[in-house]
């Protein structure tokens, strides 16, 4: 019966698990960051059926911890919290064998996940050859890559490593995410502790192969069983497997598969996926993994400069659960770096990924610092509407802060109806243009609408609204973007619309 069950823990966990070997599972190594306090890191790995693990921590402090049993082929470990920094040795001993990791950290560990534009490497961006000769300034932040690989069933360990555990080198790091090193390279900065980030991403993917089986059942996903877009066939290899490890928070880019695939989900199946994930990160890490730990994405940013398609608009409002912005009511402990503003019309791979991942990571560690590490005094938000007010002339909008305007003929539309009734974007929009401006509020043309009422107004609502970082609406600061916006008059519930 035993030996049954460790061929049934070998096939999930992918690798041969019943030699009687010692050793960490696939995703443990020297030079990795594990949790730092007030968590507690989680190691686990292989060995002789029915040993005495001990693992023991040597280095700034020393821990041992109580010996576990070999069960099924596996063993698992919580330790007790380490502040931030080292290195230390962590090594697992049975009777008459070892494994040993050698220099490892402790500080906050960051998974990074989606498709191609967070699969873009540091060697695309621009100014790589400038960025990618500083990073060995930085030998505590510690990139770690997920090899790409499906599996129609929930794996416990990892197929494959592309990049194990690694101190930071220009010839690592150039095949590494920029958008994760970047962001983990700003948070030293700010933090001066270790960070650990594990990409695992794969281009062209949809939500749907991220999630698991329960998260779609929650938005009456259809099942697709065959080819790159089956549900779950990331989720199994290249997540699922991860969910041991005690892990600070998430950052995330895609979208650009959805607005062409299931795009009507997705309000429902980005944040099911979210709730889905720190459920199960936290459940895997025996409640080391905060249930709510905090989640960054990328607001999509631009594709094609003259199309009138309104996938991309739509996914990125969807992408707020159809708030236009977060954290909010359904999408609690999140944030979110706005890109429609960081165009790329000659990036050489293609418009669909814009070159400048400088300012869209420098964006989420703005959210990060606010909503994960709860520093006060910093700004994140782009400037959102809070209320309207209507007549046959105008349409004044006012801002939750500060704006700093620049003139548009184009970018706000407007709906025109007699009988308030709700528009979408498939509905008649017409372009406005700005009037006039203060220190809080816009003011747009309702003339379009001649005898009719002004419905509902919305902004930067098309692929491609402005040219780079030249959008009409920004902060006082000028740092962060107004993100677009859909309001309607009949069902707006973020503010207050009134009309005279």
């Amino acid at each position: 019966m035993a030996a049954t069950l460790c061929v049934v823990f070998a096939l999930l966990a992918s690798v041969h698990t019943c030699d009687g070997k010692l050793r960490f599972a696939s995703y443990y190594g020297d030079h990795m960051v594990l949790q730092k306090s007030p968590e507690r890191a989680v190691l686990w790995g292989y060995g002789p059926e029915g040993a005495q693990v001990t693992v023991s921590l040597s280095g700034l402090f020393k821990q041992q911890a109580s010996p576990v049993t070999v069960t099924n082929g596996i063993w698992q470990v919580t330790l007790d919290p380490v502040a931030a920094g080292g290195p230390y040795n962590v090594t697992a001993k049975v009777q008459n064998d070892s494994a040993t990791l050698t220099d490892v950290l402790f500080g906050d560990i960051w998974m990074c996940g989606g498709q191609s534009n967070m699969w873009f490497n540091m060697t695309q961006i621009f100014n790589a050859t400038e960025e990618l000769s500083v990073v060995a300034k930085y030998p505590y932040v510690r990139p770690f890559m997920v090899a790409l690989k499906t599996s129609d069933i929930e794996l416990m360990d990892l197929i494959e490593v592309e990049i194990p555990w690694s101190v930071p080198t220009a010839r690592v790091v150039e095949e590494f995410s920029a958008v994760c090193w970047l962001f983990g390279r700003y948070m030293y900065e700010t933090l001066k502790y270790p960070i650990g980030l594990v990409e695992s991403c794969w281009g062209g993917t949809p939500v749907e192969v991220w999630s698991s089986s329960r998260a779609l059942k929650q938005c009456q996903e259809v099942p697709v069983v065959h080819g790159p877009k089956e549900n779950s066939i990331l989720w199994n290899s290249m997540i699922h497997p991860l969910l041991n490890m005690t892990i600070k928070g998430a950052l995330w880019y895609q979208g650009e598969a959805n607005a062409e695939y299931n795009q009507d989900k997705y309000n429902c199946s980005f944040p099911a996926m979210i709730d889905d994930w720190r459920m199960a990160f936290h459940q895997g890490s025996g409640g080391q993994t905060a249930p709510d730990f905090p989640f960054g994405f990328v607001q999509l940013s631009t594709y094609i400069k003259s199309s009138k398609d309104d996938g991309f608009p739509n996914i990125r409002w969807h992408q707020t659960a159809d708030f236009g912005f977060v954290p909010n009511l359904r999408m609690k402990k999140t944030f979110m770096a706005v890109a429609l503003d960081l165009p790329d019309a000659t990036s050489p791979y293609g418009t669909i990924h814009p070159r400048d991942k400088q300012d869209v990571a420098y964006r989420l560690t703005l959210g990060a610092r606010a909503v994960a590490y709860e520093e006060e005094n910093v700004p994140f938000l782009g400037p959102f509407p809070k209320e309207i007010a209507s007549t046959q002339e105008y349409v004044n909008i006012t801002y939750d802060q500060a704006v700093s305007v620049t003139s548009s003929k184009d970018v706000f539309e407007v709906c025109c109806s007699d009988i308030w009734a709700p528009c979408g974007p498939k509905s008649l929009w017409l372009q406005t243009p700005i009037v006039e401006w203060d220190l809080t509020t816009i003011q747009v043309s309702a003339a379009v609408c001649q005898s009719s009422k002004v419905a509902a107004v919305r902004y930067a609502w098309r692929d491609w609204p402005c040219e780079f970082k030249a959008c009409p609406v920004y902060s006082a600061s000028r740092i962060l973007p107004a993100p677009p916006f859909i309001i309607n008059h009949s069902s707006w519930k973020g503010g207050v619309w009134k009309s005279y």
